[in-house]
């Protein structure tokens, strides 16, 4: 698990990346200025629960994928849930909670995720764990309105001009951060042999 100093803010980053692109890039890009992050921890899972893992590349290239696209000194790249055994989110942040009294995190997702994220492995404990910031995605702009989440922690959303206290926050607390939107997909990426 990389370092994170007491006080720090870290945005929690994580996803199969099977390809890692630029989108991802540009989420990391905008998460680093948006919420004032000391530092990012890309995660690079050993695979999604809810994804089929027979067209899953290697963590070693995934990982290495991954770092030829961070290119800020504030990002680490990160495959500690792998050593650990972990498969579900709610398990990486608690012992990323555990292990880190004093640091102020934040979980970094997609609004496509925020779709779905009802059906992740307890997602309300994932809620009551870190504050959450929600990145814009196309095609998934609307889905924070629509979404469970959404609607349960309705009470629990701040304005995006807040952003930048997000990992201060006590959770629940999440926003929805619009801004510049890829196009690029890992499944399209795949599905075109990249």
């Amino acid at each position: 698990m990389p370092h994170a100093g007491p006080g720090m803010a870290v945005g929690l980053f994580g996803g199969s990346f099977n390809p890692p692109h630029a989108g991802h890039a540009l989420v990391v890009e905008i998460a680093l200025r948006r919420l004032g992050l000391d530092r990012l921890w890309w995660m690079v899972t050993p695979g999604n629960p809810l994804k089929n893992a027979n067209d899953l590349r290697p963590l070693a290239e995934r990982i290495r994928l991954s770092e030829t696209l961070a290119d800020d000194p504030r990002i680490v790249v990160t495959a500690f849930e792998a050593s650990h055994h972990i498969r579900y989110t709610a398990d990486t942040l608690a012992l990323v909670k555990e292990r880190n009294p004093g640091v102020d995190f934040v979980w970094i997702m997609g609004a496509d995720s925020l779709r779905d994220f009802h059906r992740w492995e307890r997602w309300r404990q994932i809620a009551l764990t870190f504050p959450i910031a929600v990145m814009d995605r196309p095609g998934s702009t609307l889905s924070f309105l629509s979404s469970v989440m959404a609607k349960t922690f309705d009470y629990a959303r701040i304005d995006e001009k807040d952003a930048p206290l997000l990992a201060r926050m006590k959770p629940p607390a999440w926003t929805f951060i619009h801004g510049p939107r890829s196009s690029l997909s890992s499944t399209a990426l795949r599905a075109n042999g990249d």
